[in-house]
């Protein structure tokens, strides 16, 4: 007698423990408790090396695995073909490391911000054009600072947190926010190539 068992790869899973199971990187279900235990239960991977890597695994051997273990499992695919093990060693917590570097990423980020900005207004002329309209409007001349530059500055701030819809732990609705959608486009970027440079490893070919 058959028995069903429906899988979903996770396109990509990070492990820390060098024994990779079925369960770790699948969602699985079936009616048989027995047929999930065991096949959650199969091993996937061991990882011999004692560094970070990420490895490729074909959707193929692991149907393999399974019909092994039990010959009589029925196994649907709901997901994709290939899927990457990203293996990383277990780190203690350094939590001082981690505030510096992300203080030094905030502190890049804020000055390239702010040159880009400086930049772009000197290009624009944009002091001349607040001149220019101050006295068109009010009729003399410009003081040195007036509601233009600071309406213009916070309508700067308040447009830069609208569009990047993230402030600390506040999110202004429940879309993802840009970074969030750039961040998951690179993750998907970085595990087409490693599922591609697998597949031409042994056939020689390259991008150049």
């Amino acid at each position: 007698m058959s028995k069903a068992l429906y899988m979903k790869l996770n396109e990509i899973t990070a492990v820390h423990k060098k024994e990779v199971f079925l369960k770790d990187v699948a969602k699985l279900y079936s009616d048989d408790s027995t047929v999930l235990a065991k096949c959650g239960a199969i091993k996937i991977r061991t990882v011999r090396e004692d560094k970070d890597r990420r490895y490729v695994e074909d959707v193929v051997d692991v149907i393999r695995k399974i019909t092994e273990t039990d010959p009589a499992v029925q196994v649907t695919n709901l997901g994709g073909t290939d899927f990457v093990i990203d293996y990383q060693k277990p780190k203690k917590a350094r939590l001082f490391f981690q505030w510096i570097k992300t203080l030094g990423v905030c502190v890049v980020c804020f000055c390239g911000a702010a040159f880009a900005i400086m930049t772009f207004n000197n290009d624009a002329s944009v002091t001349d054009v607040f001149a220019g309209l101050y006295a068109a409007v009010l009729g003399n001349q410009a003081p040195s600072f007036s509601v233009l530059e600071l309406t213009y500055s916070v309508g700067l701030a308040v447009g830069i947190l609208v569009f990047f819809n993230h402030f600390s732990v506040w999110k202004l609705n429940t879309d993802p926010t840009p970074l969030e959608v750039e961040m998951r486009l690179y993750e998907d970027n970085i595990t087409k190539t490693l599922i591609q440079n697998e597949g031409r490893k042994e056939s020689g070919v390259d991008v150049t």
